[in-house]
């Protein structure tokens, strides 16, 4: 199987942030699947009804949190 690798980092607003965050959340709970867009391209990912979910903080000079979901 070929790896499909989307990597993509901007700079937003904690609100815009927080929306993003909320519109997979929605995703999750009412499909079976997550969709992301990127250069007119759309990607439609499925996700089985159970999920490792990993939540890691890390503070120092750069405060880092990471959400990853696992399948």
């Amino acid at each position: 199987m070929d790896l499909f690798d989307l990597d993509q980092t901007q700079t937003v607003s904690r609100e815009e942030a927080a929306a993003r965050l909320r519109d997979l959340a929605d995703q999750l709970s009412r499909h079976n699947s997550v969709e992301f867009e990127r250069n007119g391209h759309r990607i439609t990912v499925a996700v089985p009804d159970e999920v490792k979910l990993k939540v890691e903080v890390e503070i120092g000079d750069e405060n880092e949190l990471e959400i990853e979901l696992n399948w």
